[in-house]
Order: structure tokens, then C-alpha cells, then sequence
């Protein structure tokens, strides 16, 4: 359980940061002080019920594609992010484009490193032998 919400911590706190660097890096993106908590959660919940929807998708009607799932999931998570008002707001085709490329790089990053770094130790004790 702990484990589980160690990854619900960094998948949460990775998606904030991504939004955060992509709003600060993209003058067409914008992120509301106000509306950063309904962005952050509306975000988080479609990438994280739309990635196994997409990937099965995929493999079902487009095998080529599964690479491109992260991203793809990340898009439309940004997508729908984008329609609760207040929280954040995109325009023009080349921020959509970046959005989605910076969101999924510090997501994926954040995802693959984090957990090896905070749970090395939990896993550490968990494998060895009871005394």
C-alpha cells in the first residue's frame, strides 16, 4: 500500500512539475494559480484511465503506433485538461505540439527514475530474509 501511494505521490507531483515547466517555457500556455489543482487532477486521471484505453486501441487497430502512446495519451489528457475553465489553456498548433513533447518527456522521466530512487529502499527490505 505504501508502495502504491509512493507512485500515486510521483505520478501526481510529475505531472505538476511537467505542466508548471511546460506553462513557463511556452508563452502560449497558460496555467491559472487558480485552476493549477483542477488541471493537475483532470490531467493526471485521463492520462492515467486513457493510456490502457489508447495502447489497447492500438494494438487492436494499429499496431505501428504504440510507441507514440505516451505522447498520444498525453495530448488528449491535455485535451481534456484543457476543457475545465480555469485551469489551463493552450493556442496554436506549435504549443499543443511542445506541450504534449515536454509533458510526456518529464512525465516518463519522472515516472521511470523516481520510483527507482525512493523505493530502492523498500524494495531493498522487502526482498531481505526475515530475522
Amino acid at each position: 500500500m505504501i508502495r502504491f501511494l509512493i507512485r500515486l505521490a510521483i505520478y501526481v507531483g510529475t505531472a505538476a512539475l511537467a505542466l508548471l515547466i511546460a506553462a513557463w517555457l511556452l508563452p502560449e500556455f497558460g496555467l491559472s494559480a487558480s485552476g493549477f489543482i483542477i488541471a493537475v487532477t483532470v490531467f493526471a486521471l485521463a492520462q492515467s484511465i486513457l493510456t490502457p484505453f489508447i495502447i489497447n486501441m492500438a494494438r487492436k487497430y494499429a499496431p505501428a503506433v504504440l510507441g507514440g502512446i505516451g505522447l498520444v495519451s498525453t495530448f488528449v489528457a491535455l485535451l481534456l485538461a484543457s476543457f475545465f475553465p480555469g485551469g489551463i489553456t493552450l493556442s496554436g498548433i506549435d504549443t499543443w505540439v511542445l506541450a504534449s513533447l515536454i509533458v510526456w518527456l518529464i512525465t516518463a522521466l519522472g515516472g521511470w527514475l523516481l520510483p527507482l530512487l525512493l523505493l530502492r529502499g523498500k524494495l531493498a527490505d522487502s526482498s531481505a530474509p526475515a530475522t
